[in-house]
């Protein structure tokens, strides 16, 4: 089961480390992390989605808000939440697939960022079905290269 955290910190040196030492020391996977600065210059927020079961759940939440730096710690359940993504792919073409890359581009509203004889770069943000969706169709054409950047959540309320 996949669980979403969305983790205030303050902004110091090394608080990322002894979150993801944490995390690793208690042997908890983390399927993505993402962290970024907030409205407040001193504070950080990381969206980390946990993969394991509520018990896991409850024992990573204790042990983040143990933390001195940790500010708030949201595990957000379904619909609770907005969640983006952002995907940067790099897909083989030729003369007779590029109109098609183009328009499945179109498509999804993803914007091609860089043109090459034999490849394109396209960026596109939604959540992880829309991005999984798309990768799927992009497959038949060849990726070459891809990186994501793992999703970033807000609360609806």
């Amino acid at each position: 089961m996949r669980h979403t955290l969305s983790v205030l910190v303050e902004n110091k040196f090394g608080v990322l480390n002894r979150i993801t030492n944490l995390f690793s020391g208690r042997g908890f996977n983390i399927d993505t992390l993402n962290v970024g600065p907030t409205e407040d210059p001193h504070t950080s927020r990381m969206t980390i989605v946990v993969v394991g079961d509520d018990k896991v759940l409850d024992q990573v939440t204790k042990q983040l808000n143990r933390l001195v730096e940790v500010i708030e710690v949201q595990d957000f359940k379904d619909g609770e939440y907005v969640d983006r993504e952002l995907l940067l792919v790099k897909i083989k073409v030729d003369a007779k697939t590029r109109a098609e890359i183009i328009q499945l581009c179109d498509i999804f509203r993803g914007r091609i960022v860089d043109v090459q004889p034999k490849n394109v770069t396209i960026e596109i943000t939604g959540d992880e079905n829309k991005l999984g969706k798309f990768l799927t169709l992009m497959e038949n054409f060849g990726v070459q290269e891809l990186t994501r950047t793992g999703k970033v959540v807000l609360p609806r309320s």
